[in-house]
């Protein structure tokens, strides 16, 4: 997916390759650019914690599936429709690239799932369904090109004895296939699969926490390596290209795909403006890594020398908002509530209100997409429970001079919440251990 962070991060790239042209000097662009054999000393010696990552298992999959069939039977469903995408995934392990061709798995609320697939894309499918939780012999229908391919659903719903039925279709499922089932299946009644999709998603099991702690603190540790190896004349570029390696280093795709300098550090999600970085402005870090699938998502601002009395008084507004917002979450609470927690304290500060200086939410969940459910914003009464998982980053930005922003991935537990890693030390001393 190309969100507007990754839009940003490529016309850094074009910026980047401007300043191959000379426009930024060639020492900087050396040490961003160097052979895997002649890393910067604060990259080489990270150490790779691929061996740490465990896979998500069949039976937890197959967990998975039951656990969808009671909230569907909850909701009233029969069934839920789910095509390329993250909960195609979750739910059966199947890693699908979307196109125009029909490819579904339905998982009814009583009996097997069954799929449909071009039937020249069969040995691909099955072979990813085969370590999933249908194991060896899964139900594929496949469909020629010259075929209908909804008609093979419909007979795959009237095989299961749900033709007029309730039927669940994911959030991400393309109109064009909505509008073609609904034809094919006028009987049914088609409806939102959210409930057990977000159901499932976004209560997190021991395994999926395990890896999105290990994506945080694989994320902090290049972040901070990048950052050792950083001198003044880089591009945001160089920096994001720094922040790569690292994550390679570690055993893991990933970096800070946003770096913001300076008063683009002003614009949450950057700007295409081509940015050098100098003594004393203020850097912004964002991005992260997937291990197994999972997500990672921190931001860390911090300035090279030393910090005015005013940016630093706005990093101590946000730092004790996330604090606040912290310290907020526990089960039972409101979303809305978190938000309205470090929203406060900014408030209070001076940069409020509303969201005249924090101009976004508070956060959004996490799992296997860097964005999901549930959203700390304004407004949003779906309380939190055990086991969810959100981003906590509150931010301050001031147009035409600096922006501040720190960001955490947050796990709510039985009682309170936790972040998987420290918080910013501050500006001068962005990785410092308290």
């Amino acid at each position: 997916m190309v969100t507007r962070r990754h839009f940003f991060s490529s016309g850094a790239v074009a910026a980047g390759g401007l300043a191959a042209l000379g426009a930024v000097p060639v020492s900087a662009l050396a040490a961003a650019t160097e052979p895997a054999g002649h890393l910067p000393p604060s990259i080489a010696r990270l150490k790779s914690r691929k061996h740490e990552a465990k896979p998500i298992s069949r039976d937890e999959r197959s967990a998975r599936q039951e656990r969808a069939r009671k909230l569907m039977t909850d909701a009233g469903l029969d069934a839920i429709v789910l095509a390329d995408g993250t909960s195609l995934d979750y739910f059966t392990a199947v890693r699908w690239w979307g196109s125009e061709r029909f490819f579904v798995a339905v998982i009814p609320a009583k009996g097997e799932p069954f799929y449909v697939c071009p039937a020249f894309e069969e040995g691909r499918a099955r072979e990813q369904l085969a370590g999933g939780p249908d194991g060896e012999h899964p139900d594929v229908r496949t469909w020629q090109e010259d075929d209908n391919p909804y008609q093979r659903l419909a007979e795959g719903f009237r095989d299961r004895g749900i033709g007029a039925g309730r039927i669940g279709i994911e959030e991400a499922v393309r109109f064009v296939f909505v509008d073609a089932i609904a034809t094919v299946a006028p009987n049914a009644r088609l409806v939102s699969a959210t409930p057990v999709t977000a159901g499932c998603r976004m209560i997190k099991t021991p395994a999926e926490i395990a890896l999105m702690r290990l994506a945080a603190e694989v994320t902090l540790a290049a972040y901070e390596a990048a950052y050792l190896a950083i001198v003044p004349g880089m591009t945001e570029r160089d920096v994001s290209e720094l922040s790569r390696k690292a994550h390679d280093r570690l055993g893991f795709p990933g970096a800070a795909d946003l770096v913001l300098v300076g008063e683009y550090s002003a614009f949450p999600h950057g700007s295409v403006a081509p940015q050098h970085i100098r003594e004393g402005t203020i850097v912004l870090f964002d991005g992260g890594c997937t291990i197994e699938g999972y997500c990672s998502d921190i931001s860390r601002t911090f300035v090279l020398g030393k910090a005015t009395a005013k940016m630093r008084a706005v990093f101590d507004a946000v730092h004790h908002a996330q604090s606040a917002a912290l310290a907020a979450a526990r089960p039972g609470v409101e979303c809305g509530a978190i938000d309205a927690a470090a929203r406060q304290v900014i408030t209070d500060a001076g940069y409020g209100p509303d969201y005249r200086h924090f101009t976004h939410r508070l956060g959004h969940g996490m799992g296997m997409d860097g964005h999901e459910w549930p959203y700390l914003v304004r407004g949003n009464t779906t309380k939190l429970a055990a086991n969810m998982t959100t981003s906590n980053e509150p931010g301050v930005y001031i147009r035409g001079e600096f922006g501040v922003r720190l960001e955490d991935d947050m796990h709510v537990t039985e009682s309170g919440a936790e972040l998987f890693t420290p918080q910013s030390s501050s500006l001068e001393h962005p990785f410092a251990r308290a």
